[in-house]
Order: structure tokens, then C-alpha cells, then sequence
């Protein structure tokens, strides 16, 4: 349909209690009634294109001209207060989230060498040993909530291990980023702090710089600023945090609810990889993703978008695009978009550091409790009221007692 044919319709409020109760439902309706790209209402009722295509998707993260980064470009800010629970995502600063054509190239390039610098095998091991420990403080119990226990912890405790950081300030960051990121008044304050903590970190690694990722960025031909540097570590272990931990959680959720997988629970690591694909595709931890502005008056989807109009990309609405996979089976392939795509993507190679953190996390916690299994039904298991972010609130599991010599 044309953007005339569709004058008449009104936005959609992508948030509030029709949106927790079941946000794929409303993605089917809304590219149903409206197409790929459909007019919404963010918290506050701000104004935003919801580009839940996948083809449009793909269009709008591979041109990166036509529709930018830069949040200053956006035409609705005179409609955002101060606390708006989105401002993290958009409020401007020099990161490389906000760069764009060449100086973001020289920022997430320099991203990508620290990052492969990481030698994969050892980060393996090490997440095997945070894995151990984290369930040895609760195999003797029978029974653990699997978030707060287990997956919120191992992403970060992996992160602080490429970071250099001692591992005493994990705990403290665990709570700041996840505030920072979820809809919550502290969130402004929140982001502060993890910002003050990269800050100390950079101060002592130019001190007694090692093999880890602020060592590497102060080293790197870029000349990168210690203020980038800083911003740039915040949004790199943001990023690795809370998604990894949602993975990880929804992963072990589907292999404890799924026929397919339950079966195979006791030595299941041949499926452990088949279903953290899975749910990349089905439950993808990062659903939406604010945004990206247009440059200049255009069309996408049969829309007329204006100069400044917010499109917010809907990763997981696109993964579930019916010209994706018409028959709605298990996808087998890795075009997923719950990385992103083009220069905004997550730089390479963070997708496959995550995927080692992930894996090795599931793998070892099926091994050590082969006889795990939900402690409450599964419609009583509840998800974080985020519209950016899937994932559950908790994950309570029951299981035989394991004696740990200590």
C-alpha cells in the first residue's frame, strides 16, 4: 500500500500492558494491518517508524547515507523530556554509537582489532571455570534462579576478564548496567557510574597496560582519545552483558520447555548450538532498536518518511517475517539480525566472542545438572517490561543436590 492508503491508520503504542503480554502477537498484527513499515508511539506517545520488514530492515542498516545515526538529527526531540526511559539510547555523546562515515570507521575498526586480540580458546576456558564456580555455589541446594544466579553473571565476569578488571567490581557493574539499560529512573545515574568505572580502569591500564581491550585501544593507530576510549568501553561491555545473559537464559528456557530439546538435556551439547540459534531467530534478546533518522524525505515500505523521522528497527519482528521463512519452521541459517547489519552491526568479532561465552555456559551447566527442570510452570515465568530487550526476569530450576567439596 501507498503512505495515502494508509493515512487513516492509526499508530500503534509499542509499549504498555498490550505489548507485555505478548509482543509477537502485536509484531503480526501490526505488519498485518500496516505492512513493513508502520507508524508508532514510543513511551510518552513520541512518534516513530516501526520498520518490521525484514527486506527493509536490511535496506535501512546497509545505507547508512540515506538513514543516519546521528540522534541530533532527529525532528521529534521538542516531544522527549529529560526522563524519557529511551533517553540512554538516544541522548548524543561521543561513542561510537553516534559516529558516523569515516570517524565511525576509525572507531568501531579499532574496536574490532582489540576485540580480535581476544584469543577465543582461552576465553573458552575461562567462561568453563566462571561456569564451575557460579554453579558450585548453588549445586548443593537443588535448586537456583538461573538469571541472577548464573546467566546475568558469566557475560560480565567474561567482559571484566578481557577488560582487566578485577573481578570485586563485577557485582556493582552487574547492577549499574542492567539499570542502564532497562526503563528505570536510575538509568541516567547508572550509565554515570559504569562511565566512572571504565575511567579508573583506563587510568590503570595506562599505568600497567596488559593483553586485554583497554590496553589495546590505548595502543591503537587510531590515536583514539581517552574520552572515546572510555565511552567506547561502555557501550562494548554494555552490549556484552545484558543480551548475552538473555541468551543464555532464553536458551536454557527452550531447552527446558521444548520437546525437541528436553529429551536430549543429559549430554545435550550437540543441540545446545542448534538452539542458541533458535532463539536468536524466536526470541532474539535485543527486539528493537532505536533508531536510525532519515537524511532527506524518502520512501521505505510504501511510506513517505520526512527528513528527522525516528525508524526504529524491529530485529525480532524482522526475524519472524513471514517472506523470511513462509513456512514458519525451525531456521537453520545464521541471517538472523539480532547482531544488526552493515556498519552499525555489532563489530566484528563480537558476535562470535558472545557465542563462545554462550555456549560454553549452557554446555557446561547441562553437564553438571543433567537432571535440570523449571521449578514453576512455564506460563508463571515472567519477561522484563522492555520494549528494547527479551528477557526473563528470573529463571527458577530444580534439580538433585550435587555435593562440592570445598
Amino acid at each position: 500500500m501507498t503512505d495515502a492508503a494508509h493515512s487513516h491508520q492509526d499508530p500503534v503504542r509499542l509499549y504498555g500492558p498490550r505489548y507485555q503480554k505478548d509482543p509477537k502477537a502485536l509484531y503480526a498484527e501490526i505488519r498485518e494491518q500496516y505492512g513493513p513499515v508502520a507508524p508508532v508511539l514510543l513511551e510518552g506517545d513520541v512518534p516513530a517508524w516501526f520498520v518490521c520488514g525484514y527486506r527493509e530492515v536490511h535496506q535501512v542498516t546497509t545505507d547508512s547515507q540515506l538513514f543516519a545515526r546521528d540522534t541530533r538529527r532527529w525532528n521529534a526531540w521538542h516531544m522527549v523530556p529529560d526522563d524519557w526511559p529511551g533517553i540512554a539510547f538516544v541522548a548524543h555523546n561521543d561513542s561510537v554509537m553516534f559516529t558516523e562515515e569515516n570517524e565511525h570507521r576509525r572507531r568501531a575498526g579499532a574496536i574490532s582489532d582489540a576485540l580480535n586480540e581476544i584469543d577465543q580458546f582461552a576465553l573458552r576456558a575461562q567462561c568453563e571455570n566462571f561456569a564451575d564456580r557460579l554453579i558450585d555455589d548453588f549445586a548443593g541446594t537443588g535448586h537456583a534462579d538461573l538469571m541472577s544466579q548464573f546467566a546475568s553473571t558469566i557475560p560480565l565476569l567474561a567482559a571484566a576478564d578481557m577488560y582487566g578488571l578485577p573481578e570485586s567490581e563485577t557485582p556493582d557493574l552487574v547492577r549499574d548496567i542492567t539499570l542502564a539499560v532497562n526503563a528505570d529512573p536510575d538509568s541516567a545515574n547508572a550509565h554515570q557510574r559504569v562511565a566512572a568505572a571504565m575511567g579508573r580502569l583506563l587510568e590503570e591500564k595506562r599505568r600497567n597496560p596488559g593483553p586485554d581491550v583497554p590496553s589495546h585501544l590505548l595502543s591503537h593507530p587510531a590515536d583514539l582519545t581517552d574520552e572515546q576510549i572510555v565511552l567506547d568501553l561502555v557501550v562494548v561491555i554494555s552490549a556484552a552483558h545484558q543480551p548475552t545473559a538473555y541468551w543464555i537464559g532464553n536458551t536454557v528456557r527452550l531447552m527446558l520447555t521444548d520437546d525437541r530439546f528436553a529429551a536430549n538435556l543429559a549430554g545435550g551439547r550437540a543441540s545446545v548450538g542448534q538452539a542458541l540459534n533458535e532463539v536468536l531467530w524466536q526470541d532474539t534478546p535485543t527486539q528493537n532498536y532505536i533508531g536510525r533518522f532519515a537524511t532527506r524525505d524518502t520512501q521505505l515500505g510504501g511510506r513517505l518518511i520526512r527528513t528527522g523521522d525516528l525508524l526504529l528497527l524491529g530485529l525480532a519482528a524482522a526475524n519472524a517475517d513471514p517472506q523470511v521463512h513462509p513456512d514458519g519452521g525451525v531456521i537453520g541459517n545464521h541471517a538472523q539480525m539480532s547482531f544488526g547489519h552493515g556498519e552499525y552491526g555489532c563489530p566484528w568479532p563480537a558476535p562470535e566472542l558472545a557465542e563462545v561465552i554462550a555456549k560454553t555456559a549452557v554446555e557446561v551447566l547441562l553437564d553438571r545438572l543433567p537432571d535440570l527442570r523449571l521449578a514453576v510452570p512455564v506460563e508463571a515465568l515472567l519477561w522484563q517490561p522492555s520494549v528494547w530487550m527479551r528477557g526473563l526476569t528470573s529463571l527458577p530450576v530444580r534439580f538433585s543436590p550435587t555435593y562440592v567439596p570445598r
